[in-house]
């Protein structure tokens, strides 16, 4: 009953608090001129406001405050600093851009602080692959790697109205949903918490008179928060399972099913961009967003629905095959999907990069044709004649 009513007064508090406040943010910004303006790579046409995620790290910060004394490990005391740091500089980099470089060493401060508590230590991956216990110094390195690309695959997915709240919406209830059967309910309300922030932020990122982009402000926080999460539950104990509806050992990949649209979409873009010997990080309009908005012609809001829903109907059938199967029939969808979408994408786009790669690898396929005497039958026929 405790959960109940904590749960009701955080979602509507934050919901609240978020939407009331956003208009005020946005009043600010106008009257100082902190309008992101459109350039070539823009979604948008028009100057529109950011910063909304100011709005998510006070609702965050009180939603911990209000929680004070349900974290077992005092968690609240690693994650205010950490949050804290990513906010400033995500507000700096949405006033004055900063380098790749310089958000990278802010990520990796922030989740020093997560690493250093041990309510996130994962000790096993409990025979996933084969791989049992974890020596600490893996630990570190993979968590911290793990988390980095989450926090920077999330950020990437933030290019189009109503996506990245719409993607972080579905995620967090997952999420939910995984620490509330579980009984972990410090997690499971702040996740409530943050997807009242990013319902209330979704009314307005998907306004026509009063819209505001989250900005590095927002998608840092948020993709902090989603990869915290995603490190707990790999760390949670085997106990933990007993009312989750999926095996032990599947674990990691019910956490790459929930988060396959940033994974996804980061790892089609960075191999894009290493392809045409580009930085992984250079900005271009590769995403999968931008390709369906681009070249299926669909509006924000029809792709940010799609993408979203899609992620949530996918998690699904994974958590429905790890309750009822082996890992090996959830790894085989996984590469499955992942190999037909980076297929169906690399078709629908018809960038000039792009028609430059598929003019290439078509070269290519001739060339090994010939190689394997695999060669069209006009040319079958006349070596059968000389022959």
């Amino acid at each position: 009953m405790y959960f109940l009513e904590t749960a009701i007064v955080l979602l509507v508090g934050a919901f609240l608090l978020t939407f009331f406040t956003i208009p005020k943010i946005i009043g600010v910004v106008e009257y100082k001129k902190l309008m992101d303006n459109p350039n070539h790579r823009s979604s948008h046409k028009k100057v529109t406001p950011t910063l909304g995620g100011v709005a998510f790290y006070y609702g965050l910060i009180l939603a911990i405050f209000f929680l004070k004394g349900q974290d077992m490990y005092n968690e609240a005391i690693y994650l205010v600093p950490a949050i804290t740091i990513l906010f400033i500089i995500g507000l700096k980099d949405d006033l004055v851009v900063l380098s790749p470089l310089t958000k990278l060493a802010a990520q990796i401060i922030a989740v020093s602080f997560i690493l250093a508590s041990d309510s996130f230590t994962i000790h096993s991956l409990h025979d996933f692959l084969g791989i049992n216990d974890i020596p600490y110094f893996v630990y570190l390195l993979i968590g911290g790697f793990l988390m980095i690309t989450i926090i920077n695959a999330y950020n990437l997915i933030d290019g189009i109205d109503g996506l990245a709240a719409m993607v972080g919406i579905v995620i967090l209830t997952m999420y939910t949903i995984i620490f509330y059967l579980s009984h972990e309910f410090f997690y499971s309300l702040l996740c409530i918490a943050l997807t009242a922030c990013l319902s209330a932020f979704l009314y307005y990122n998907l306004s026509k008179t009063k819209k505001i982009f989250m900005g590095d402000t927002g998608s840092l926080i948020v993709g902090f928060m989603i990869a915290m999460f995603t490190l707990k539950f790999l760390a949670l104990n085997p106990s933990d399972y007993r009312e989750l509806p999926f095996h032990l050992d599947s674990a990691p990949l019910v956490a790459m099913g929930i988060l396959i649209v940033p994974l996804f979409d980061t790892a089609r873009v960075f191999t894009l961009r290493i392809a045409n010997k580009k930085g992984p990080f250079s900005p271009d309009r590769n995403h999968t967003h931008h390709v369906m908005v681009d070249y299926l012609k669909l509006s924000h809001r029809q792709a940010s629905c799609t993408i979203a829903g899609f992620n949530l109907i996918f998690v699904v059938i994974l958590i429905i095959m790890g309750s009822a199967s082996s890992n090996l029939w959830m790894i085989i969808l996984l590469l499955f999907t992942c190999i037909a979408l980076a297929y169906l994408f690399f078709r629908l786009d018809y960038s000039i990069p792009n028609l430059k790669r598929k003019v290439f690898l078509k070269r290519k396929v001739e060339e090994l044709k010939h190689k394997l005497h695999l060669t069209p039958p006009l040319a079958w026929s006349s070596r059968s004649k000389h022959k």
